[in-house]
């Protein structure tokens, strides 16, 4: 995968990680896939309720541990929201049928991604959620590998 940009945005609580997912989100339209990496307490499940949002979900938002996979239908797009932390081999995820899932009209969001991404498509964005041990709050990373539409280029070109 070819890295064409990043951005780094320092996030100071919670309340700012889904601020800044919701705006995020509201700039996304299907299709895209959106990885998220971090180690474990590092809020990805917390910023997919932000990018949820700003797509337009209203409802509960669940935590895919241990189903993997939690569906959000919003308007006509299927939202996927994966967990990959306990896959050990990406053919689990060929057995269990995450390949029927991918459309024109879908977006995914798929925490710990790098445990399939032989498997996976390239993403839109790869967004890595750091726990500065120096600082309180989140480092948000994001790197884009596709060409942006032009709101999302717009956002991403904004100083943090």
């Amino acid at each position: 995968m070819q890295l064409l940009q990043s951005k780094l945005i320092f996030l100071n609580s919670v309340e700012a990680t889904e601020t800044c997912a919701a705006t995020l989100g509201s700039l996304i339209s299907a299709p895209a896939n959106i990885y998220l990496e971090g180690q474990l307490g590092a809020g990805k499940t917390t910023f997919v309720k932000g990018l949820l949002r700003g797509l337009g979900y209203e409802g509960l938002v669940k935590s895919p541990t241990y189903t993997l996979v939690e569906l959000y239908p919003i308007a006509d797009q299927l939202i996927v929201h994966a967990d990959l932390y306990r896959i050990k081999d990406p053919h689990e995820l060929e057995d269990m049928g995450f390949r029927d899932y991918f459309s024109e009209k879908t977006i995914y969001l798929i925490e710990w991604a790098s445990n399939a991404e032989d498997w996976l498509p390239k993403p839109l964005l790869l967004c890595t959620l750091k726990m500065p041990a120096t600082m309180k709050g989140r480092l948000l990373e994001i790197q884009t590998f596709s060409r942006l539409t032009k709101p999302l280029q717009d956002w991403f070109d904004l100083k943090s």
